[in-house]
């Protein structure tokens, strides 16, 4: 009988519906030393506090799609879970979770764990203040993943989170607003090799000084607006980041209101005014940037409570958290 139960087991593998949900039916071992990626999930919404506060439900929702999409990548041609250890990790605990400090603390001590094991880490938040603790600890002075160097930031967003006049957001202080600022001061990122991409809507306030981006612009960051996008087209754009990245330890973040609201409306800052990318334009920008060194990613601002009964904005952020592991598995591959 017990030959018989692990037959059947090994036959109901391939089904999504199947068995306990990780993400994309990756083996659950919260060693970070036992894989060359990490999938974690980080389920924290106190960074964030003028939108709905449902973004830590955003990790399971991704466990609970992404077991049918264990695939075989079209374009590059391989399956990353072919050629490295992928595990998923569980998720970043965070008993303090409505104080987002002390969450920004535990989450930099967990990935920092990660760093030490030469792990490269994808994420699911979680509101977009994750993403600052994350480069802390696999980014700048003293750490592993990026040789002990600021990293390339690769930014997909709406907004592009450089707030640095202002001292909190609502009381959060390391918030969804501020990390792309003080990333770039305390030497976790380089701006000067950094793009972000897909900025757009109508400011809530006066224009800063150099536009819509201004901000980003002054710290050094090259600002592609959404509507620059559609002037220079997917080529270009992919051209563009891989001639400012070049061979920089580079990260990737995902603000999946950077998509266009038709394909993704469950999220957090929604942006209706403007187009935003169409899944071809998102993933196909992702897929140009095989090649590059990437140490990390994160997908975040996923609302499941917003979602539409197909969960297809849950599903977007599988299919980003799908290509940026495999842009991670091609960098181990070479």
């Amino acid at each position: 009988m017990s030959d018989d139960l692990e037959a059947a087991r090994q036959n109901s593998q391939s089904w999504y519906w199947w068995g306990i949900p990780t993400f994309f039916r990756c083996p659950w071992n919260e060693d970070p030393k036992q894989a060359d990626i990490g999938l974690v999930g980080v389920p924290h919404s106190s960074g964030n506090g003028s939108t709905e506060r449902d973004q830590h439900l955003g990790p399971r929702a991704v466990r609970n799609v992404s077991g049918f999409y264990r695939r075989t990548h079209f374009v590059h041609g391989f399956a990353p879970w072919d050629v490295a250890r992928i595990n998923d990790l569980g998720d970043v605990p965070l008993p303090e979770a409505m104080n987002n400090e002390a969450c920004v603390r535990d989450i930099e001590a967990f990935y920092r764990r990660l760093d030490e094991a030469g792990t490269r880490p994808v994420s699911i938040g979680g509101d977009h203040s994750i993403t600052g603790p994350i480069l802390k600890a696999v980014a700048g002075p003293g750490r592993k993943l990026s040789g002990g160097k600021p990293c390339a930031l690769i930014h997909f967003d709406a907004h592009t989170d450089s707030y640095d006049n202002m001292p909190h957001w609502l009381g959060a202080m390391r918030s969804a607003a501020h990390w792309a600022a003080y990333t770039a001061k305390e030497q976790a990122v380089d701006p000067a090799l950094s793009v972000q991409l897909g900025m757009r809507g109508h400011p809530s306030g006066a224009i800063h000084k150099g536009g819509v981006g201004g901000s980003s612009r002054e710290l050094g960051y090259r600002v592609v607006t959404m509507q620059e996008f559609e002037d220079l087209g997917v080529a270009r754009t992919v051209e563009l980041i891989r001639e400012r990245v070049g061979d920089a330890p580079a990260y990737i973040t995902f603000d999946l209101d950077c998509m266009d609201p038709s394909v993704a409306p469950g999220v957090s800052n929604i942006e209706p005014g403007f187009s935003g990318f169409t899944i071809r334009e998102a993933t196909r920008l992702l897929q140009g940037l095989k090649g590059l060194d990437i140490i990390g990613g994160d997908v975040v601002c996923l609302m499941p409570t917003k979602d539409s009964p197909n969960q297809i904005t849950a599903q977007m952020a599988m299919v980003m958290m799908f290509e940026i592991t495999t842009l991670i598995a091609a960098a181990l591959k070479k």
